[in-house]
C-alpha cells in the first residue's frame, strides 16, 4: 500500500500544483459497516464523542454492564437469573454499586415495580440489602443517594377504595377496588430505619363533593394534588401516580420527582422533619410537605387547558450538576426526558432552574409554574428515529455533549451542540438473550430504563481493571470501532476531519475552511471518480458503489500552495 500511495500522489502533483490540497488515503472496504452493524456500537467518531465508561442495566435478564466507547465490556455485575432489573442503578465514588432488582416470578404489581435495593461492591460482594415488596407497601423504579448516604426510595401504598372515596376520589375511578399513591421515604442503611417520610396522601384537594376530606377550589391550591385527576382509568388505575425518578439537589435540599400519570415534574422540600412533611408549614420554604413546584401540565391543577401541556408521559427528571463544573453553560438546570411529545418522536429537555433564591420560592406567572413552553429541545438529527412510549434518559455531558437512552428501543446515542450523532449503540439483548451481531432487534424487545456515563477520571475506577473484555453480543466484529478511526489532519490552519476510514457506504468529511472549491477521489490508477462542489463545509458522500480498494482523497481550495499529506 505504501508504493501505491507513492505513486498516486506522483501522478497528481501536476494536476494540483497550483492549488492548497490536502491528500487522504482512504480505504473502501466490504464487510461490516455502521450501516450493517445492527446491534453494539453502530457509530463513534472518536474526536467528539465524551470519553467514558457507560453504565446501563437491560430488562429481562441479570447483569448490569459497563463499557468502553468502542461498545467492549470492561465491567459487569452478574446475579441469579430470577432475577431482574426494577430499573435503578448507580456506581458509587467508592467503586460500589447500588442496584434495584425484583423476582422475576415474584408479586410486583406493574413494570418499575420492586423487590431488592442492593448495594454492592466492585467484585459483586454484596454489602448491604433492603426488601419491600408486599400487598401494602412496595418500593418501585428509582431511588436517590444523598450525601450522608442516605438512600430515598420511591414507594406504593395501600390504601382501600373506602379510604380513597371518604378522600373525595370519585368512586367510578376505582374500577380494581383498591388506590396505591405514591410516597418517598428515606433510610439509613447502617440501621434501615425510616429516617424521614413524605406522602403524597397528606396533601390532596378535591372539588366534587363538600361533604367528603380536602374540599377546595383546585385551581387556587396548585400545592395541593387533586385527587380526582385521573389519566389512567382501566385495570391498572390503582397506580394512580407512576412516579419513575427522583432527583436531590443538596445545594437546596429539595426533591424532584418525575410523575408521568400526571405528566409533570414535582419539587417538594426535604429540609422538613416527618412531622412538618405531613403538614403545610414549615421546612426552608415554610411550605411543609406541600408541592413547591410543579411544571408540564397545568391541567393537573385546572389552570389550563390541553395546549399549556408540555411534558408527555415523562422520565429521568433531574438537576444537571453531576460531573459537570460549576462554570458549565447547563450546570443546574433541569433535565427531562419527555417520551411522548409527537407522535413517534421523543424529546429531551433542558431549561433554567426558576427557583427564586430572594423569594426562597417558585413563582408563578398568570398562575402558571415556568417554563409554559421549551425553547429547544433536542432530538435525533432525524426526528422519528428516536422514539420511547416508556422508559429512557437524558444526561449532560462534561465536553457539552447530550447522551440521550430511548428505552423502548434499547437505543443509545450522543450528540455534539450541533445536534450530531457522534456516538451511537443499540443494547444487543433480545427479550433477556444476548443476541448475534447482524440480529435486528424490533421496538421494545430490548428495554433499557436508562443509560449513564462516567468519566473515566471517576474516583470509581482508581486502581480498576478496565481493560477490554469482550462485547455483550455474539459473533462480534472485533475490528469494528478501529474501522470508524477519525482521520484528523491540520494542514496550514485548516482542519479537515475524515470518518469513518476505512469506509464503505457512507464518508463524511468536515473542515474549517469556508473557501474549499471542490472536493476530488481518485482510485488507484489516478482516475478521478467523484468531483463534488460543496456549498457548506461538510460533505456526506455515498460511497456503496464504490469497488474495494485504496483511494485519494483532495480537497482544494485557490491558494497558491501545495501541501501533501501522508
Amino acid at each position: 500500500m505504501i508504493k501505491l500511495k507513492k505513486v498516486i500522489i506522483q501522478s497528481l502533483i501536476q494536476a494540483v500544483k497550483n492549488h492548497i490540497t490536502i491528500f487522504l488515503f482512504l480505504v473502501f472496504v466490504s464487510g461490516s459497516t455502521a450501516q450493517e452493524q445492527t446491534v453494539g456500537l453502530l457509530s463513534y467518531n472518536q474526536d467528539q464523542a465524551f470519553d467514558g465508561y457507560t453504565l446501563f442495566f437491560p430488562r429481562n435478564q441479570s447483569t448490569v454492564f459497563l463499557i468502553d466507547n468502542c461498545g467492549e465490556i470492561v465491567h459487569q455485575w452478574d446475579d441469579e437469573d430470577i432475577y431482574v432489573p426494577n430499573n435503578a442503578v448507580y456506581l458509587l465514588a467508592n467503586g460500589n454499586l447500588v442496584k434495584c432488582k425484583k423476582n422475576f416470578n415474584g408479586f410486583t404489581g406493574v413494570e418499575g415495580s420492586g423487590f431488592f435495593v442492593e448495594i454492592r461492591s466492585w467484585e459483586n460482594e454484596l454489602l448491604w440489602s433492603y426488601k419491600s415488596n408486599s400487598p401494602e407497601e412496595r418500593i418501585h423504579h428509582d431511588i436517590e443517594i444523598l450525601p450522608n448516604g442516605n438512600i430515598l426510595m420511591i414507594a406504593w401504598e395501600f390504601r382501600s377504595k373506602d379510604e380513597a372515596i371518604a378522600n373525595g376520589r370519585l368512586e367510578e375511578t376505582i374500577t380494581s377496588g383498591e388506590l396505591f399513591p405514591d410516597y418517598i421515604f428515606e433510610i439509613n442503611p447502617s440501621t434501615n430505619e425510616k429516617v424521614w417520610e413524605w406522602h403524597v396522601w397528606d396533601h390532596l384537594i378535591q372539588d366534587v363533593d363538600s361533604t367528603k376530606l380536602n374540599f377546595g377550589i383546585v385551581s387556587e391550591h396548585p400545592e395541593l394534588v387533586d385527587i380526582n385527576y385521573v389519566e389512567n382509568v382501566g385495570a391498572n388505575d390503582w397506580d394512580w401516580l407512576h412516579m419513575n425518578a427522583i432527583d436531590y439537589h443538596a445545594g437546596l435540599d429539595q426533591i424532584m420527582l418525575c410523575v408521568p400519570y400526571f405528566n409533570e415534574i414535582w419539587i417538594i422540600d426535604h429540609s422538613t422533619s416527618t412531622s412538618e412533611a405531613f403538614g403545610h408549614t414549615g421546612g426552608n420554604a415554610g411550605m411543609g410537605g406541600d408541592l413547591l413546584y410543579r411544571m408540564g401540565n397545568p391541567q393537573s391543577y385546572k389552570n389550563g387547558t390541553e395546549d399549556d401541556q408540555i411534558l408527555f408521559f415523562p422520565h429521568d427528571t433531574h438537576w444537571a450538576n453531576e460531573f459537570l463544573p460549576a462554570d458549565h453553560p447547563d450546570y443546574n438546570k433541569i433535565l427531562v426526558f419527555n417520551n411522548r411529545v409527537e407522535q413517534n418522536v421523543s424529546s429531551m429537555e433542558i431549561f433554567e432552574n426558576p427557583w427564586d433564591v430572594m423569594e426562597s420560592n417558585y413563582p408563578t406567572i398568570n398562575g402558571l409554574f415556568q417554563p409554559t413552553f421549551f425553547e429547544n429541545s433536542i432530538t435525533h438529527p432525524t426526528p422519528s428515529s428516536f422514539y420511547s412510549a416508556g422508559l429512557s434518559s437524558v444526561q449532560v455531558l462534561p465536553n457539552g455533549n447530550i447522551l440521550g437512552c430511548s428505552g423502548g428501543q434499547g437505543y443509545l446515542m450522543e450528540l455534539n451542540p450541533e445536534n450530531e450523532i457522534v456516538w451511537e449503540y443499540k443494547v444487543p439483548i433480545k427479550n433477556g438473550a444476548r443476541v448475534p451481531q447482524g440480529v435486528e432487534i424490533a421496538y421494545w424487545e430490548n428495554l433499557t430504563f436508562r443509560a449513564f456515563k462516567y468519566p473515566k477520571d471517576f474516583s470509581a475506577f482508581d486502581g480498576k481493571d478496565l481493560s477490554q473484555k469482550g462485547f455483550i453480543e455474539l459473533n462480534p466484529n472485533t475490528t469494528y470501532c478501529d474501522s470508524l478511526t477519525f482521520t484528523k489532519e491540520i494542514v496550514n490552519d485548516i482542519e479537515v476531519n475524515v470518518f469513518p476510514n476505512p469506509a464503505s457506504a457512507e464518508l463524511n468529511i468536515t473542515w474549517s475552511d469556508r473557501e474549499v472549491k471542490s472536493i476530488k477521489i481518485f482510485n488507484a490508477i489516478g482516475r478521478e471518480v467523484l468531483d463534488v462542489l460543496p456549498a457548506t463545509n461538510s460533505e456526506t458522500i455515498d460511497t456503496s458503489d464504490f469497488v474495494k480498494g485504496v483511494y485519494v482523497l483532495i480537497i482544494n481550495n485557490s491558494k497558491q500552495q501545495l501541501f501533501v499529506v501522508q
